[in-house]
């Protein structure tokens, strides 16, 4: 701990690791707000082209609904769809805060399987499983997510220790 700060000190991998996650953050708020912006400018077939495009669901093959009604929910559901993955975004931040701040393992933790949930249902529904198309962007996500899962805890004070 640091003298008269209250903090639990952390070590240079754990700042990675919370700067990873800081990282992810701002890759799924970036989501979040192109899903708005799409939304705002577009119609449902232009927020569809953000989702789909995969091996399994090419963007030249989807048919796109001409119903005004199916439209309408469409262009609804993909919206709640990209504010939540911004919202995990910010979960993300929130989370690299209270990591680096305060070394906080209830923060890991929760970045591990709240963020993993969410993390890994993506990566196999929809990326694996061919709807959305293979690049960076999609595969980076899950990658940064591990890579700072996996670093972190090795910055971190013993789990369980207690500081006086």
């Amino acid at each position: 701990m640091e003298i008269g700060s209250g903090k639990k000190k952390i070590g240079n991998a754990a700042k990675i690791g919370a700067a990873l996650f800081i990282l992810w953050g701002v890759l799924h708020i970036w989501v979040g707000a192109e899903g708005v912006h799409q939304y705002l400018i577009g119609d449902s077939k232009d927020m569809w082209n953000m989702l789909i495009g995969g091996s399994a669901v090419p963007r030249a093959a989807f048919q796109h609904t001409t119903d005004a009604t199916t439209a309408f929910a469409h262009k609804h559901l993909l919206l709640n769809f990209c504010i939540d993955v911004g919202g995990y975004g910010v979960l993300g931040i929130a989370l690299a805060y209270l990591i680096w701040q305060q070394a906080s393992w209830a923060a890991y933790f929760l970045a591990v399987f709240i963020i993993g949930i969410a993390d890994l249902t993506f990566l196999f529904t929809q990326v694996t499983s061919g709807m959305i198309e293979l690049n960076a962007g999609t595969v980076g996500g899950p990658v940064i997510w591990f890579l700072a899962i996996a670093i972190t805890p090795f910055g971190m004070p013993k789990l369980g220790q207690r500081v006086s």
